[in-house]
């Protein structure tokens, strides 16, 4: 019986030919928005790049929007990001989004998912308030960063910690403080499900 050659593997995609989100859009046209209040273009200008970033559907069309202006490095400054589970639940993740330099998450009834595996930052640490109140918080960074959960109360949930503490050179510190509360926090790295949609789209932004 002869034996078959191996199929070749696919082509990896560039990472700006990767299909757009629609939140990849709006931070764009956040963007946008942002840099017309500053004085950096004008309104016209602004009409028609908003035009553009809406029908986008690539991160290298909605790149070349904002090739000319400044990168945003104040997402330490910025407002805490807050997610509350409320009825349904709440995420942020895993398409990409900027952390700012502190999040809150609230469980609540429906729980919160706070992915980071294709997040972009540019902090040296970010600090998670983390309660896990009724349905509980889960948190996932990717390998290679670390976690101190050292001043989190596990409550009553308890707090799981599945990463490891290998930490990579130039990325971030996620510091940990709040309340297991009822259902808990957990933190670990991308299960096995996740990992094989990594590996499908590895851009993490």
């Amino acid at each position: 019986m002869t034996a078959q050659p191996p199929e070749p593997s696919p082509r990896p995609v560039p990472s700006g030919e990767l299909r757009a989100s629609h939140d990849d859009r709006e931070a764009v046209v956040e963007q946008l928005r942002d840099a017309a209040a500053e004085g950096r273009i004008d309104l016209d200008e602004l009409d028609s790049r908003l035009e553009q970033a809406l029908k986008s559907k690539t991160y290298a069309e909605l790149a070349v929007l904002t090739a000319d202006l400044p990168r945003l490095d104040s997402s330490g400054s910025r407002p805490p990001l807050v997610l509350k589970g409320g009825m349904y639940g709440a995420s942020r993740g895993p398409g990409r989004w900027e952390v700012p330099g502190h999040v809150i998450a609230h469980g609540g009834l429906g729980g919160v998912k706070l992915d980071f595996t294709r997040a972009e930052c540019r902090l040296t640490e970010v600090a998670v308030e983390a309660y896990g109140e009724t349905s509980g918080v889960t948190i996932v960074i990717p390998d290679g960063w670390a976690a101190d959960t050292s001043g989190m109360d596990p409550g009553v949930g308890g707090l799981r910690d599945k990463t490891t503490p290998d930490r990579l050179p130039g990325t971030p510190l996620i510091r940990i403080t709040g309340s297991g509360g009822m259902a808990g926090v957990v933190i670990r790295h991308p299960n096995r499900r996740e990992r094989r949609k990594l590996d499908g789209n590895p851009t993490r932004g």
